[in-house]
């Protein structure tokens, strides 16, 4: 709870109620202030000779639970299930509740079978060089000639036969290099190798060297 820090009930209060006792105030007197009973107002006092400065509320968790499992019945339920034992089994085998058991394996995060595992350990594959493998893609988007029935809200409005545009991308397997370019529809065949030619990241490092014209058609 957000309590103010000068309220009655608080420490800073109960901080008061105990110097008004060691001042010679009844308790009984003392306990009409904040509205308590004289039996809370020489709670306070006791656990202030203790030592509790602060006089801050504590735990509502009991000192002690009658009813908790023994240590070594949950270290038995943890390595029963290391062994990748069912709650069942391991419940038949200690005699134990199976509801104490399933309890037990949801507070060690053990509940699931694959918490047991080994993290896998993962397989990557990387090129030594840039430039030894690309990968290229191609995309096709089409063209807007003018906002959309979403902004006007006339889907009669519609802008036929615009045509398409492709944007090439080639992204270095070693380096992680990114290029991308935006093309005019034209056959696949006759455009993908002179991007490459043009624009793929240079397996030697510095600047790119120029590439090399190319041949023209018959």
């Amino acid at each position: 709870m957000n309590i103010h820090k000068n309220a009655r009930l608080t420490p800073a209060g109960r901080q008061a109620v105990v110097a008004a006792i060691a001042a010679g105030t009844p308790a009984a007197q003392v306990a009409a202030g904040p509205q308590v009973s004289v039996r809370t107002v020489w709670k306070w006092v006791a656990r202030a000779r203790d030592g509790a400065a602060d006089l801050r509320d504590r735990s509502s968790r009991p000192q002690r639970l009658a009813r908790q499992l023994p240590r070594y019945q949950r270290r038995q339920i943890v390595k029963a299930r290391a062994k990748r034992w069912s709650s069942v089994r391991i419940a038949m085998h200690y005699g134990i509740a199976l509801s104490t058991v399933i309890t037990r394996l949801r507070h060690a995060g053990l509940n699931h079978l694959p918490s047991l595992e080994s993290p896998r350990v993962v397989q990557r594959y990387e090129w030594p060089c840039p430039g030894d493998l690309l990968h290229v893609d191609i995309k096709k988007l089409g063209k807007i000639g003018r906002i959309g029935h979403r902004i006007h809200g006339d889907r009669r409005a519609r802008v036929r036969g615009i045509g398409w545009e492709y944007v090439q991308v080639a992204i270095d397997d070693c380096s992680r290099v990114a290029y991308a370019e935006l093309r005019a529809p034209q056959r696949r065949a006759a455009r993908l190798p002179r991007f490459l030619q043009r624009r793929a990241p240079s397996p030697v490092a510095g600047p790119r060297p120029a590439a090399a014209p190319l041949p023209h058609a018959a």
